[in-house]
């Protein structure tokens, strides 16, 4: 009985990111921080992306992301395929950036991250003004995407913590 506990357990343990990730998007875990008529959203889901498609991309697959994209697009009441097409964007800029990379450390990733979030922030922004014509105040979009920037080395360090978890829980695998 204990080697089956151990082995859900390392499974858990392996699919943390994307039951992380699942989690924000369906209980739609964006801290709006409204001040001066502004409202500045930390966008949770932005990082989880680009944090596991850069480091470990093998734990959280493309047809992840695309799927936690059209569940955030019926929390948040979005048109259906904006925040896939905006989630899959960050991956491929993450996957870009990764073998482009020749050294990692928290800066790169930071300022790798930034302008990950401006392309896709911008991208963004340009489909819903004028195709879907869905008004949008572009101050709060840039300083929630400014927000978002700042909340990245805090979690960063989370998801090295859960990174080294999941290593070890592979480690674990392999040696039995």
């Amino acid at each position: 009985m204990s080697l089956f506990s151990n082995r859900i357990y390392s499974k858990i343990i392996i699919s943390l990111p994307t039951l992380i990730l699942y989690l924000v998007v369906i209980m739609g875990l964006n801290y709006n921080i409204i001040y001066k008529n502004y409202d500045f959203i930390i966008n949770f889901s932005y990082i989880i992306i680009f944090f596991w498609s850069f480091k470990r991309p093998e734990h959280l697959g493309y047809g992840f992301i695309f799927f936690a994209g059209i569940v955030n697009d019926v929390v948040q009441n979005l048109p259906i395929g904006i925040s896939s097409l905006n989630y899959l964007m960050l991956a491929a800029i993450a996957a870009f950036l990764r073998n482009r990379m020749i050294m990692y450390s928290l800066v790169y990733d930071c300022i790798s991250f930034l302008i990950a979030i401006l392309i896709v922030g911008s991208v963004n922004y340009i489909i819903l003004v004028t195709i879907f014509k869905i008004p949008i105040v572009y101050e709060s979009l840039i300083m929630g995407l400014f927000v978002t920037f700042l909340a990245y080395p805090i979690l960063f360090k989370v998801f090295v913590l859960i990174e080294n978890m999941v290593l070890v829980s592979e480690n674990d695998k392999k040696n039995r």
